[in-house]
C-alpha cells in the first residue's frame, strides 16, 4: 500500500510540473502555429541561473528564483523577437532554428559545468507525512505554486482583454487581425508567459531532482506527448494530458521497471496519433 500511495503522491507532484511545461508549449503553438523546441531550453536555463545566483553571487533562494524566472521569460521573448519572427512563416524552419537554440544552450552548460549533477537550494525547508508518505514542504510549495500559476494563466486567458485577444488569435489569425488585434503584441505576451511557466517548472524540477545540462530533454518529449494527447492548442487538454502522462510514467516505473522511464508516454503517443489525431480536446484549426 505504501508503494501505491507513494506513486500517487509523486504522480500529483509531477503532473503539476508537466502541466506548467505543456501549457506554455501549447500556448505558443496555439498563437503562432509553430513548435518551439527551444521551450526545453527554458527548463534548463532557470535552474542554472539560480545555481549561479546563489552559489557565486550569494543571493538568497527566493530573490534568485524570481530573477531566474524573469530572465528566462525575457529570453523567451528574445527568441521570438529575434530568430523566430524572421522565419515564423515556415514552421519547419522554426523547428530547426529552435532546435539549434536548444542544442546551443545544452552545449553551453555542458562546457561550463560538464556532466556534473548540481544542486540548488529549496525555497522552504522541513517535511511532513501525507498518507504515510514523507513529503517535503518544498514539494508541497511546488504543487501549490504550480497550480496557482496554471489557474492564473486560465484567469488571464478567460478574463482579461489581452487574454481574450490570445484566444482570438489562436482561433483565427485573420479574424483577429480584422478586429484590430496585433499578432506581434499577442505573441510577445504569449512567449513571455510560456517562458515563465517553463522556468518555474525547471526550478522545481531542479530542486526535486538535480540540475544537469540536458535536464530539458525529457520534459520536452513529455510535453509533445501531453499536448498531442490533450489536443494541440488546448490548455485544458494540456492539463488533463499532464495528469495522464505523469501517472502513467510514475506507475510504470514504480510497478513495472524504472528502466521504462519515458517509454510508456511514447507508446501512448503512438496510440493517440493513430486512434484520435486531434487529441482528447483538440479542434480543427480555423481557416486563415
Amino acid at each position: 500500500m505504501s508503494v501505491l500511495t507513494d506513486a500517487i503522491v509523486i504522480g500529483f507532484l509531477l503532473s503539476a510540473l508537466y502541466a506548467l511545461v505543456a501549457v506554455g508549449f501549447t500556448m505558443i503553438f496555439g498563437v503562432g502555429g509553430v513548435l518551439n523546441v527551444a521551450h526545453a531550453a527554458y527548463v534548463t536555463i532557470a535552474p542554472f541561473l539560480m545555481f549561479y545566483a546563489t552559489k557565486q553571487f550569494g543571493l538568497p533562494a527566493w530573490p534568485a528564483a524570481i530573477l531566474a524566472v524573469l530572465f528566462t521569460a525575457v529570453f523567451s521573448v528574445a527568441v521570438y523577437v529575434g530568430p523566430v519572427r524572421l522565419v515564423e512563416g515556415d514552421p519547419i524552419v522554426v523547428v530547426i532554428v529552435t532546435l539549434l537554440l536548444f542544442l546551443i544552450v545544452e552545449e553551453m552548460f555542458l562546457a561550463l559545468e560538464g556532466t556534473a549533477a548540481l544542486s540548488i537550494p529549496t525555497l522552504v525547508s522541513g517535511r511532513t507525512k501525507i498518507a504515510d508518505v514523507t513529503v517535503l514542504y518544498n514539494q508541497i510549495l511546488m504543487f501549490v505554486l504550480s497550480w496557482l500559476s496554471i489557474l492564473g494563466v486560465l484567469w488571464y486567458i478567460n478574463r482579461t482583454r489581452q487574454g481574450r485577444a490570445i484566444r482570438a488569435v489562436s482561433m483565427s489569425k485573420r479574424g483577429a487581425a480584422l478586429v484590430g488585434i496585433k499578432k506581434f503584441d499577442i505573441s510577445v505576451y504569449t512567449w513571455f508567459i510560456a517562458g515563465a511557466l517553463a522556468a518555474i517548472a525547471g526550478l522545481f524540477l531542479g530542486m526535486f531532482q538535480t540540475v544537469v545540462y540536458n535536464m530539458g530533454l525529457n520534459p520536452l518529449v513529455l510535453a509533445f506527448s501531453i499536448v498531442i494527447l490533450g489536443g494541440i492548442g488546448s490548455i485544458r487538454g494540456s492539463i488533463v494530458g499532464a495528469h495522464v502522462i505523469a501517472f502513467l510514467e510514475t506507475f510504470t516505473t514504480s510497478f513495472v521497471s524504472p528502466r521504462l522511464t519515458g517509454l510508456a508516454p511514447l507508446v501512448l503517443l503512438v496510440i493517440v496519433l493513430v486512434a484520435r489525431p486531434t487529441g482528447l480536446f483538440g479542434r480543427e484549426e480555423a481557416s486563415d
